[in-house]
């Protein structure tokens, strides 16, 4: 890619985390891919140049459009009907209070933020999330071992799955890594009740502190010993705040 092209993907606000499908025909069959419905409500986190969300527009009832760089969401403003186009922090914003998917290419330096704030909470009403995200990151959230904090608390919810490697010149401007599409799906039946994740965390956050073996357990095994104690926390752990992840001391989050 030349230097003159390089620094126009970039615009307006040239964010170097930032890397824009180059393909209008790649963004349609991701789209097709997530199996977006014309009922459906759809968050687009991190929209940038808009080629997901004119896609997504096509195919939903409405989206909802999230983009941090206000030059962006200038650019995209009133091109679509059924677009809501918000300026803001996809990590921060409010979600809706009804059933609703995402269908986003995350910039690739906010991608942990943003997965805590729609997965954190078993109560907000995500049903299914396709994510263009860093090849290692899918890979990582994906498998089921070695388990993380995060994936452990989060596959009491949702299953997580690697649908798509997406080579790296499919993004202008280029990154340096490949990506690739991971898929979180609420389950129908989760392995741990809502109203109890305040708590599972905390069984969770002190299982990885004190437990050998914690890292070999997957989502199912956590699920399993949190329902033989009873849903108390690891050896009388105080359980940890729902808004907050904890940083076990052993493995990764």
């Amino acid at each position: 890619m030349s230097e003159r092209r390089a620094r126009s993907a970039r615009r307006p606000g040239g964010a170097r985390s930032q890397h824009f499908l180059r393909s209008q025909a790649l963004a349609a069959e991701l789209v097709s891919d997530a199996g977006v419905g014309a009922d459906d409500l759809v968050l687009d986190l991190g929209a940038g140049s808009g080629r997901l969300t004119a896609e997504l527009a096509r195919a939903a009832a409405r989206v909802v459009a999230v983009e941090l760089d206000p030059g962006w969401v200038a650019r995209l403003e009133g091109r679509w009907e059924n677009v809501e186009l918000v300026c803001g922090d996809a990590a921060c914003i409010a979600f809706p209070h009804e059933p609703f998917r995402v269908v986003a290419n995350l910039p690739f330096d906010r991608t942990t933020p943003i997965l805590r704030h729609l997965l954190d909470d078993p109560r907000v009403q995500l049903v299914r999330a396709d994510l263009i995200v860093e090849w290692g990151v899918a890979m990582k959230r994906a498998l089921p071992w070695p388990s993380t904090f995060n994936d452990v608390v989060w596959g009491a919810w949702y299953s997580a799955a690697v649908t798509r490697r997406l080579p790296r010149d499919a993004f202008e401007p280029v990154p340096s890594v490949d990506a690739g599409v991971l898929v979180f799906e609420r389950r129908a039946s989760p392995l741990v009740p809502a109203e109890l994740a305040e708590r599972y965390r905390g069984f969770v956050a002190a299982g990885f502190r004190r437990w050998a073996n914690a890292r070999d357990l997957d989502a199912y095994a956590w699920a399993e010993r949190f329902r033989r104690r009873g849903g108390r926390a690891a050896s009388g752990a105080r359980p940890a705040r729902a808004a907050r992840s904890p940083r076990p001391r052993r493995g990764g989050s």
